[in-house]
């Protein structure tokens, strides 16, 4: 019972919290903190999709949520090479 209710509080929290991350990437002063708003919606995804893997009690929302959070991680690193260097690929 009280495990629904923490539930249902972290779910709206992080839906909350992946929304402001959209506000940011939209009105971003620059490019730098569209980054990182860009990241920090990767990990609220990420934690929305385990969440919800728990409620519903299916496994097979924790191997997307790995699946996710690679992506995530490479496509950071990418862009912060670009960022850095001009290019992806040397």
């Amino acid at each position: 019972m009280i495990l629904t209710y923490a539930l249902d509080f972290t779910l709206g929290c992080f839906g909350i919290a992946l929304l402001l991350n959209l506000w940011l990437l939209l009105r971003g002063s620059n490019v730098v903190d569209r980054v990182l708003a860009l990241d920090t919606m990767v990990v609220n995804s990420i934690a929305l999709i385990v969440l919800y893997g728990i409620k519903s009690g299916s496994a097979l929302n924790f191997e997307a949520a790995i699946l996710f959070a690679m992506t995530g991680f490479v496509s950071s690193v990418a862009f912060a090479k670009y960022l850095t260097r001009g290019s992806v690929i040397e």
